[in-house]
């Protein structure tokens, strides 16, 4: 059973073993710790039980310290955030990506780490290039719980059946059109998503045409970029190639939602590390590719990201065993052992070599992703501005929505991205 939203409180050392599962109203019936930390993600069932096992494990070797968990699905994690922030509330700990991490940083939400490295917080492992990918002003903000990219993945079962060959290494935009129109064709399916709602692909279909999704000043592509990029989805969509409208629009950002876990098409885009959450809810062998690519040779647009990052909320009274946490969440070999690479593959050395023999085949075929990709990423991008999570949310995928239901034209919905994108990034 998935739930939109899980609160858990975890018994310290010496309790039951069992989780209880309550609602937030309920807290207030436990009995009070010395310090209890509240911890925020989302994700998929999986993640939570990872979370919360690595938790246990944590309370049992710090007593005094409770944890309440609570995960949120979708939109719904956000609009918690933000009530956090305007009750000046905000959990102890909780889950951002690099797409947010910059954008509430500069809002107020986090708290800076750096008073805490080499106390509470061991980040010695990581290396100072680790490190950038979550630093902000010259401020620590966050720690990266592991590495990912950008990854499509595809129902090797289907392709396989179909008798077509899936997208490669060096698959072109154009051939990857007509690779998905063919799985359509074959499946009667959509054969991939409507990807023109998703940042993540268009900040790769960019940089492999020197662009970006946003630079220093703000959005980093125009008009002419985005018309490019609408008329493309919108061909592929007319042609049979992607789902309806009516089933991208399903999509919440979330595992559970996509159209290729929900069996309506036999190619998904995503993280790369989301492989093991997707496997674990499809009968199908998944397999996991780079994204096309605008040339044959030239830049893959691919970069190596934190997949998803522990901050502090800035109103947290207990920043000092918040940090412990973290600490002990990527550094400890007992917890990478629970984790995996559900996150990402562990920046910490020592527990990457730890977990590498006890990883399932789909959990070892996201790492052999990561590797493989050694020679095809380029640099990590500046910091999202702030406002970046509001254009994601209110004007790049409602915008994609609209083409897709064809209430706009290409033209017009280009124009629009980019005027409402550098409104909602000039305000916040």
């Amino acid at each position: 059973m998935l739930f939109n939203r899980r609160t858990f409180m975890l018994g310290t050392a010496g309790a039951a073993a069992g989780i209880a599962l309550a609602t937030s109203r309920s807290r207030s019936a436990f009995a009070a710790e010395d310090s209890q930390l509240r911890a925020m993600w989302w994700g998929s069932n999986d993640r939570s039980k990872r979370t919360l096992s690595v938790a246990r494990l944590f309370q049992e070797k710090n007593p005094g310290i409770s944890i309440v968990g609570e995960s949120l699905s979708g939109d719904g994690y956000w609009t918690k955030l933000a009530t956090q922030m305007a009750g000046r509330a905000i959990a102890d700990v909780f889950q951002l990506e690099p797409n947010t991490i910059s954008d509430y940083s500069k809002r107020g939400a986090c708290l800076a780490l750096d008073p805490f490295i080499n106390s509470a917080l061991d980040v010695n492992a990581f290396g100072k290039d680790m490190l950038k990918l979550t630093t902000v002003d010259g401020k620590l903000w966050g720690v990266g719980l592991g590495l990912n990219s950008f990854a499509m993945f595809y129902d090797a079962d289907a392709f396989a059946k179909a008798g077509v060959t899936p997208p490669g290494l060096d698959t072109t935009w154009s051939e990857y059109a007509d690779i998905a129109i063919e799985m359509a064709k074959a499946t009667g399916k959509g054969g991939g998503p409507y990807a023109a709602r998703y940042t993540y692909v268009f900040d790769a279909w960019l940089r492999q045409r020197g662009s970006s999704l946003f630079n220093e000043s703000g959005l980093g592509f125009g008009v002419e970029e985005a018309k490019e990029w609408y008329a493309y989805w919108e061909d592929l969509r007319k042609r049979g190639g992607t789902v309806a409208a009516d089933v991208q629009t399903l999509d919440q950002n979330t595992i559970d939602t996509n159209c290729l876990a929900l069996g309506y098409s036999a190619i998904g885009m995503a993280y790369s590390n989301q492989l093991i959450g997707y496997q674990l809810i499809m009968k199908s062998k998944l397999g996991i590719g780079m994204l096309p690519r605008a040339e044959k040779g030239g830049p893959s647009g691919h970069y190596y990201r934190p997949a998803l990052i522990w901050s502090i909320g800035a109103t947290s009274e207990h920043g000092e065993e918040a940090a412990k946490f973290i600490s002990f969440f990527v550094n400890d070999v007992e917890a990478g052992k629970i984790l995996g690479v559900e996150r990402g593959v562990p920046m910490s050395p020592t527990v990457r070599e730890a977990i590498l023999p006890l990883l399932n085949p789909t959990e070892a075929e996201t790492v052999k992703y990561i590797n493989a990709l050694k020679d095809q990423v380029g640099s990590y991008p500046p910091p999202a501005p702030l406002g970046a999570t509001e254009f994601d949310h209110r004007v790049f995928r409602p915008i994609a929505d609209e083409l897709a239901f064809e209430r706009v034209s290409v033209a017009d919905a280009a124009e629009r991205l980019v005027s409402e994108g550098k409104a909602a990034i000039r305000t916040g």
